[in-house]
């Protein structure tokens, strides 16, 4: 099994496969475009992409993918991160005038990075990227925010474990593939949907699932592109859509909703620490 990832070898998005998909071989991505284009093109068996954090919220660029893209969500997991501040071998934390990683990893560091008097952040495209840049340019004023598990890798030295703002720094991961599954209890359903943009609109599509006590688990909204001050509506919520009491709730909303879209009813991740 061959499953897709966007980052360098050490992300934390490769952390999250492991842990989800057991010992597999993975493909690293340059983008999150490029994950869903391994997997919607056969390349890889499945593809695994953040979806929100604790900390620094939604990535909405993937709301945005799961729309574009014909893929089915096969599954979740939450990951909990624990950033590092990573620097040449010998570097001094005095030293660093510049701290790069991804931006999301940044946001998550806001207020340690804050604290670094003179240092300034600097975004790229990975965590562990971050990391593998550092060690080519050599240079000595500069460190990366990664894994510890990236830093291994490419041999260089942590200045400093747990620099994230909080210690409840959970990642939710989507694992995505061609085909749906179905999972047996304890799911999770995802869907997307658009609506008329009228008085009492988003209203009436949620009492669908308030009337059946449907639990709603997230809700998200993004632009509809080509139709300003017009909203695609992201919700996942307990349940399969298998189950008689969501099909319900799906017809019901569909009389509501101009396009209303299944991107997949999964097993949902419950870890005894988050319960």
């Amino acid at each position: 099994m061959l499953v897709a990832f966007q980052g360098e070898p050490g992300a934390y998005s490769q952390e999250a496969i492991t842990d989800h998909f057991g010992p597999v071989d993975t493909l690293p991505c340059e983008s999150f475009e490029g994950v869903f284009a391994a997997v919607t093109s056969g390349r890889a068996s499945a593809g695994m992409i953040p979806i929100e954090n604790t900390l620094a919220g939604s990535i909405h660029q993937n709301y945005d993918l799961l729309q574009r893209h014909n893929l089915w969500i096969t599954g979740e997991y939450f990951l909990r991160v624990r950033h590092c501040l990573i620097a040449l071998p010998g570097v001094q934390k005095s030293a660093l005038r510049r701290v790069i990683s991804h931006p999301q990893a940044l946001g998550q560091c806001d207020v340690y990075l804050r604290n670094l008097k003179g240092v300034k952040p600097e975004a790229v495209f990975d965590t562990a990227g971050a990391v593998k840049m550092l060690k080519a340019s050599g240079d000595r004023f500069s460190a990366a925010i990664a894994s510890r598990h990236a830093a291994e890798i490419y041999g260089l030295e942590i200045l400093e474990e747990g620099i994230e703002d909080d210690p409840e720094n959970f990642t939710r991961f989507l694992a995505l593939g061609q085909q749906p599954v179905t999972p047996s209890k304890d799911a999770k359903t995802s869907i997307v949907f658009s609506l008329q943009n009228q008085p009492g609109a988003l209203f009436k599509a949620l009492s669908v699932f308030a009337l059946r006590d449907i639990d709603l688990t997230k809700i998200e909204s993004r632009p509809l592109v080509g139709k300003p001050w017009e909203y695609l509506f992201y919700v996942d919520f307990a349940g399969a859509a298998g189950d008689e009491i969501v099909r319900k709730a799906l017809d019901h909303l569909g009389e509501y909703a101009s396009m209303l879209r299944v991107l997949g009813s999964y097993p949902r991740y419950r870890p005894d620490l988050l319960r």
